[in-house]
C-alpha cells in the first residue's frame, strides 16, 4: 500500500479523532476561561495594596493552584478517574477527558491570567480609584481591558498546552489524535499513521499560535 492510499485509508478514523480532540480542548478551555479567568483577577486583587487585600485567601488561593499545578498531567488523569466517573459516567473518551484537561487549564490559567494584570501601570489603578470607581468597575474597565493582549496571549498558549495535553489523555483511552497515534501508530508499528497525526498536531498549533498573536496585536492599544 503506498503512501496516499494508507494515509486514505486512515482519513475517517484521523477526521474523528481530530473532531474529538476539538472537543476535549474547546470544553477544557471554556472551563478555564470560566473558572480561570475570576480565579486570576482574584489572586490579583487580594495581593498587598490592592483592594481586596486579603493574605490567607491570596496565599490559600495561590497555594491550591500551585499544588494542581506542580503534578503531572498523567498523574493528575489517573487520580481524578474517580471523580471523572462520578461527573461523567465513564472514565473514557473525549468527554471524561475533558475532566481532567478542566482541572489541569483552571490554575494554569488563573496564573496567566494573574502575570497579565501585574503586567498594567499601577498609576492607572491608582487613577480609578482616586476618581471614585469602584472594585468592580475598575476590574471591568480598567484591568480588563488593559491585560485583554496579555490574556490572549494566555489563552492562545492555554489551548496549545492542551492539545498536547489531550493527546497525552488518548494514551488511557481519552479518544482524540493521541488515541489514534497510540493505538494504530504505535501499537501496530504503522509509521504512516504516526508521521500523520504529527503533522496534524504541528498544524493545528501552528494555526491557533498565528490566530492568538493576530488577535492580541488587533487588541493592543499601547
Amino acid at each position: 500500500m503506498s503512501l496516499l492510499e494508507s494515509i486514505i485509508h486512515i482519513l475517517p478514523d484521523l477526521n474523528k479523532a481530530f473532531i474529538e480532540t476539538i472537543y476535549m480542548v474547546a470544553v477544557s478551555l471554556a472551563v478555564a476561561l470560566l473558572i480561570g479567568l475570576p480565579l486570576g483577577v482574584l489572586l490579583f486583587t487580594t495581593t498587598r495594596n490592592l483592594f481586596f487585600e486579603n493574605s490567607v485567601v491570596n496565599r490559600s488561593l495561590g497555594f491550591v493552584v500551585n499544588i494542581v499545578r506542580s503534578i503531572p498531567f498523567i498523574i493528575l488523569l489517573v487520580a481524578l478517574l474517580p471523580l471523572t466517573d462520578f461527573l461523567t459516567g465513564s472514565t473514557i473518551g473525549p468527554r471524561a477527558a475533558s475532566v481532567s484537561l478542566s482541572v489541569s487549564a483552571i490554575p494554569f490559567f488563573a496564573r496567566i491570567v494573574e502575570s497579565a494584570l501585574r503586567e498594567i501601570d499601577k498609576g492607572v489603578i491608582e487613577a480609578a480609584i482616586a476618581v471614585g470607581a469602584t472594585p468592580w468597575m475598575i476590574i471591568k474597565d480598567v484591568l480588563l481591558p488593559e491585560a485583554k493582549p496579555g490574556i490572549i496571549q494566555g489563552l492562545t498558549l492555554t489551548t496549545i498546552s492542551l492539545i498536547g495535553y489531550s493527546a497525552m489523555a488518548g494514551t488511557i483511552g481519552g479518544g482524540g489524535i493521541g488515541d489514534l497515534a497510540i493505538r494504530f501508530g504505535y501499537y501496530r508499528y504503522d509509521n504512516t499513521v504516526m508521521i500523520t497525526t504529527i503533522v496534524v498536531l504541528i498544524c493545528l498549533v501552528q494555526i491557533i499560535q498565528m490566530l492568538g498573536d493576530k488577535a492580541s496585536y488587533l487588541v493592543n492599544k499601547r
